[in-house]
């Protein structure tokens, strides 16, 4: 039998007093109703620790987790995926102090899949059922299966810590996963973007500033009526409904009602917003650019027409990462992000010196183990790529 829902004041305060007795670093968990709200809140909150128990705590229905932050706030917290997780921990008020990731512990320990489940089996050898990962976690009561399925996502948590920790001292990574565990703490929640319309799935299709003007209105109005509706904006009206309305030549009301491609489960009993949406669009005075005023690389694969010299960068610089990976048994991607890699090949440092590229990964965000692993390897990369000639240059005498 799973462990009962709390969801009142009374309940909460007395597992906050079992657990503040209990041993060890917490685990903690948290279920969101993504896909199907429109919010990120947590629905549910899973916290465990040996000689306590596992408690589930319903955010909904309690009204302060201050008494909790306090019991627990300043030991390690055991979460998987964090970065997934802390956002909306931190709405209600839970913040940890010190954090062990086994999701990414599991990447740096070179673990081959790190979904917990395929984590679960290859530390402890147990098999873990993920059949509600994806459920509407708004959803109440919250059926018992899914209370026994969230209540196995904190249970076995600190067993896995303590395997993964084995495995990171052993290789000799243990400073390295402090390291990486205390940047996802320390990384701030992503920076709004200058044009959120612009993520639309299908949006490069949309030709001409008037057709993007009307793609960007009905992106608003949308997002707008899904705050409204805490439902999921894709639930509502789809993205493809978004930019086939923009790039049909809609005259009236009825043709948007006619539109075949325009679909989802408020496509109709709304279509007056869409439309009001769409007249807006249409008779707009502030067109958005062709391209996005943010500031970006543009994507590798044209670096050889637009810059040659920052081509060969990227193509010096990769092949020696991979190999200083594969020497330390981890992803290429956590021994240096990808971005970080794109940014410093499209625009190096004056000087091509390990002390130089050191000083712009650490102004990128680079942790000093990833700088030490690397600075030197990408130094020197970029000074063969320096010196490669560019193609059709006729070499010798």
């Amino acid at each position: 039998m799973p462990p009962r829902v709390i969801d009142s004041d009374d309940e909460f305060l007395a597992a906050v007093a079992t657990l503040r007795d209990g041993v060890g670093p917490v685990a903690v968990d948290a279920e969101r109703a993504s896909g199907f709200r429109y919010s990120q809140r947590a629905y549910l909150i899973q916290v465990f620790r040996r000689g306590a128990g596992t408690f589930l705590f319903d955010p909904i229905a309690i009204s302060s987790f201050q008494a909790l932050q306090g019991a627990i706030g300043n030991e390690e917290w055991v979460l998987h995926a964090a970065s997934q997780d802390l956002p909306c921990l931190r709405e209600v008020g839970l913040e940890p102090a010190r954090l062990f990731d086994t999701e990414l512990g599991a990447r740096l320990a070179g673990l081959p899949r790190v979904g917990l489940g395929a984590v679960v089996e290859e530390t402890l050898g147990l098999h873990l059922a993920k059949e509600h990962s994806a459920a509407d976690w708004s959803t109440r009561p919250l059926p018992e299966a899914w209370l026994a399925y969230a209540a196995l996502d904190v249970e076995l948590l600190v067993d896995v810590r303590d395997r993964i920790a084995e495995l990171l001292t052993a290789a000799g990574k243990a400073e390295l996963a402090a390291q990486e565990f205390a940047a996802v703490l320390e990384r701030h929640a992503a920076v709004a973007r200058i044009d959120p319309w612009r993520r639309l799935s299908g949006l490069s299709t949309v030709r001409g500033q008037r057709a993007l003007a009307v793609a960007r209105s009905l992106w608003f109005a949308r997002d707008a009526y899904a705050q409204e509706v805490d439902t999921a904006p894709g639930r509502l009206l789809p993205d493809a409904s978004i930019v086939a309305a923009a790039r049909a030549p809609l005259a009236a009301k009825r043709d948007l009602a006619a539109l075949k491609a325009f679909t989802g489960r408020a496509s109709r009993s709304q279509l007056d917003r869409w439309w009001a949406a769409i007249e807006e669009g249409l008779a707009s005075e502030d067109l958005p650019p062709v391209r996005s005023g943010e500031e970006s690389i543009p994507p590798p694969r044209s670096w050889a027409d637009r810059d040659p010299e920052a081509d060969r960068r990227y193509r010096a610089v990769r092949p020696r990462l991979q190999t200083i990976a594969d020497a330390l048994a981890l992803p290429v991607e956590n021994l240096l992000t990808p971005e970080h890699v794109r940014r410093i090949s499209w625009r190096p440092p004056a000087e091509a010196t390990a002390e130089a590229v050191a000083g712009a990964l650490a102004e990128l965000g680079a942790r000093p183990w990833q700088i030490d692993a690397t600075a030197q390897a990408i130094a020197t990369a970029f000074v063969e790529a320096r010196q490669e000639p560019d193609e059709g240059d006729e070499g010798g005498s």
